[in-house]
């Protein structure tokens, strides 16, 4: 439960050094650059916005090569590949692959080009195989498609669509233009979309039958041959051959990059660094000799990074105590609570005047998500995927690594709840033993019979303890509050925020608890006197919220106006109180699922169908409950630490510490410090 002190730095060094330190700022990733705004008559800034997206286009440049090459020699990737991170590689290989830049980015573009070979001669063999298609039916046609007669002749040379026979085609002539004679037609292709056509007319008629063939349908070819169409043809397979003959050489030319497919990889994220660090010359002032760099770094850090740059750059740093506001926020928490920083993070980072909840969130938050879950073969199923992960996968990314780690704890406290409730699998073990053994189930605790007792057999025993958990969850949330009012020396708030409404709604529930009724629902009262004294501790309560809770108006009766509308939120609390109603519906939601499957699977006996159907029933019913209920506790249980838990003390609004650093693809240089 701790933010770590965040210290100001100033770098001050040649210029000649400028290069360097900011690689070795980018590597190490423990300072947030902020921008100088110093320019005057010594101090200017440099523009780099067309170095910046030089490297951009070199960076996307490997990047598409890179993409070419897995397309014709795709990358093994295992099923889990994802979980393997970036791969880590030492200083010494970094700088070795630096000296190979040039020569990889000529290789990336060598792959780029043949692509666009490959890409134009498969543009050129679609167009030769549309000329193809189009003279097929013509290829039984001894002229040239552009013929267009002789001397004393006329040719016309096309198609009708659907099927036409001579005899149709002469007969609709005749009926446009009868006195027209010595009109031959020649059938060269006719099938049920079209019928293609040679026409032979004296010259003195060519524009009489070429008005009526157009009357009657005629079309002439969208593509007309120079030469004889069998000679065509032979030409275009020849082109068509030289076409694929030309893709094969460019696709052997890419294939026999494959060996530099992990250095394309490097190429990328080494441009990617470049065209960062030029992007950070726009936060810092530049003089003739000399530059000025200015940001935030963590305590911890600081004094090794200044002897650092002091005794490799001859760089003058200078540190001291962040006193302002807009200081970034980096937490420092255990193993055990640090994986909960990511959910805290999707909801706002703690500012300076405030505690970091994460240590006292994630006890809950692992709780609540067990109750939820709540069946130890779930458990075991869940803690130990993210156990295997966590240690197969060394190099995992760090945000994936805390999700792992916060959900491998989930899983054990879902074990532990399933166990005290007698969840594995829902009813599985009874199941199967009664089923396929005909044998009552011996009474195993946890497996078959509850350690402490079945929310389904009693509900609501289940849910007094799951409102029992939320009260304590609520006040612990006005805890913090004590706490943040301490830490800045606000200590009559303590009085008028806290201890007011401990006084408030604690004594609704003891005068709650004296109810008759009670007894049915949670099976005990309070003797009568904790009524008196459960409204005496709420009168108080209320008359402190009354005429405190609105103490920043001067206005009497503004004040008390808004001290009963903060006496509204009683009714908040109590809204709040239901909300852990959930811990019931959710656990039993994933209950009786799980026996419901179970169940179903059972249905066919002990058959050898029906230990198969037991057995495809019992995983994919049992995967698809796992799935669709650890979503739904993870949804609400962040609900509860977001509306209820952070409603009670949490303000937020910190800046998230954001270190210039390497953020690439595919690789990450291992720091020495």
């Amino acid at each position: 439960m701790a933010m770590l002190k965040m210290q100001r730095i100033y770098i001050y060094a040649l210029l000649k050094y400028c290069k360097d330190i900011l690689e070795t700022l980018q590597r190490r990733g423990v300072i947030e650059i902020e921008d100088m705004n110093l320019e005057d008559s010594v101090f200017y800034k440099d523009d780099t916005s067309a170095f910046q997206a030089q490297y951009q286009r070199l960076a996307s440049t490997a990047s598409e090569a890179n993409g070419i090459l897995s397309r014709y020699v795709p990358q093994k990737k295992g099923l889990l590949s994802s979980f393997k991170g970036r791969k880590q590689i030492t200083r010494e290989k970094y700088d070795e692959l630096v000296d190979e830049t040039q020569d990889i980015l000529r290789i990336a573009y060598d792959i780029i080009s043949c692509q666009k070979n490959i890409d134009t001669n498969e543009a050129e063999k679609i167009k030769y195989q549309t000329q193809l298609d189009i003279i097929q039916p013509w290829l039984s046609l001894d002229v040239p498609m552009n013929f267009t007669g002789t001397a004393t002749t006329k040719a016309f040379i096309g198609k009708f669509s659907g099927p036409k026979t001579s005899t149709e085609i002469v007969t609709e002539l005749a009926q446009i233009i009868p006195d027209i004679e010595g009109i031959e037609v020649e059938i060269i292709h006719s099938d049920q979309n079209q019928t293609c056509v040679f026409i032979l007319t004296s010259k003195k008629d060519a524009d009489a039958v070429s008005d009526a063939l157009r009357r009657i349908g005629f079309e002439y070819p969208s593509y007309v041959s120079p030469v004889i169409p069998k000679q065509r043809e032979k030409e275009i397979n020849k082109h068509l051959s030289n076409r694929d003959g030309r893709i094969l050489e460019n696709e052997k030319n890419i294939k026999a990059y494959a060996k530099y497919a992990e250095k394309l990889k490097f190429l990328e994220d080494y441009y990617i660094m470049k065209a960062e660090r030029y992007a950070v010359y726009d936060d810092i002032a530049t003089s003739r000799n000399t530059f000025v760099l200015s940001g935030y770094i963590p305590e911890p850090d600081a004094d090794t990074l200044k002897k650092y740059l002091e005794e490799n750059y001859d760089a003058e740093v200078e540190i001291e105590d962040a006193v302002n506001d807009d200081a970034p926020v980096k937490l420092k928490n255990s193993k055990f609570t640090e994986p909960v920083e990511s959910v805290l993070a999707t909801y706002s980072y703690p500012d300076k005047h405030e505690a970091d909840p994460t240590s006292i969130m994630a006890i809950f938050y692992y709780i609540f998500f067990g109750l939820m879950f709540s069946d130890a073969g779930y458990g075991i199923v869940m803690a130990l995927a993210c156990g295997i992960c966590l240690l197969k996968f060394k190099g995992m990314e760090a945000g994936l690594r805390r999700s792992m780690k916060m959900f491998f704890w989930c899983g054990v406290t879902t074990t532990f709840w399933g166990l005290l409730f007698g969840s594995f699998f829902g009813d599985a073990v009874s199941v199967i033993s009664n089923t396929f053994f005909h044998t009552p189930p011996p009474d195993i605790p946890g497996l078959v019979v509850p350690i402490w007792f079945n929310p389904v057999d009693e509900p609501m025993r289940m849910l007094m303890f799951s409102f029992l958990l939320g009260i304590i969850h609520l006040f612990t949330g006005l805890a913090i509050q004590a706490y943040n009012d301490i830490k800045n020396k606000e200590y009559l708030a303590i009085i008028y925020d806290v201890i007011s409404w401990y006084l408030l709604v604690g004594g609704l529930i003891l005068a709650l608890l004296t109810m008759d009724m009670m007894q049915n629902i949670a099976g005990f009262t309070l003797p009568p006197i904790w009524e008196k004294a459960g409204l005496i501790m709420a009168a108080v309560g209320a008359v402190i919220i009354l005429i405190f809770s609105g103490r920043e108006s001067r206005n009497p009766i503004i004040r008390l106006a808004k001290g009963a509308y903060g006496l509204y939120g009683t009714t908040s609390y109590l809204s709040d109180i239901l909300s852990y109603s959930r811990l019931l519906a959710l656990g039993l939601a994933t209950g009786v699922i799980a026996t419901v499957f179970n169940k179903i699977g059972s249905m066919m006996g002990d058959s050898v169908v029906g230990i198969i159907m037991f057995i495809v029933i019992f995983i994919i019913g049992h995967g698809v409950n796992i799935g669709i209920n650890a979503l739904g506790a993870y949804v609400h249980t962040n609900r509860l630490q977001f509306v209820e838990f952070f409603g009670k003390f949490y303000t937020g609004g910190g800046k998230a510490f954001k270190p210039f650093k390497i953020n690439t693809k595919h690789y990450t240089v291992k720091e020495e410090n």
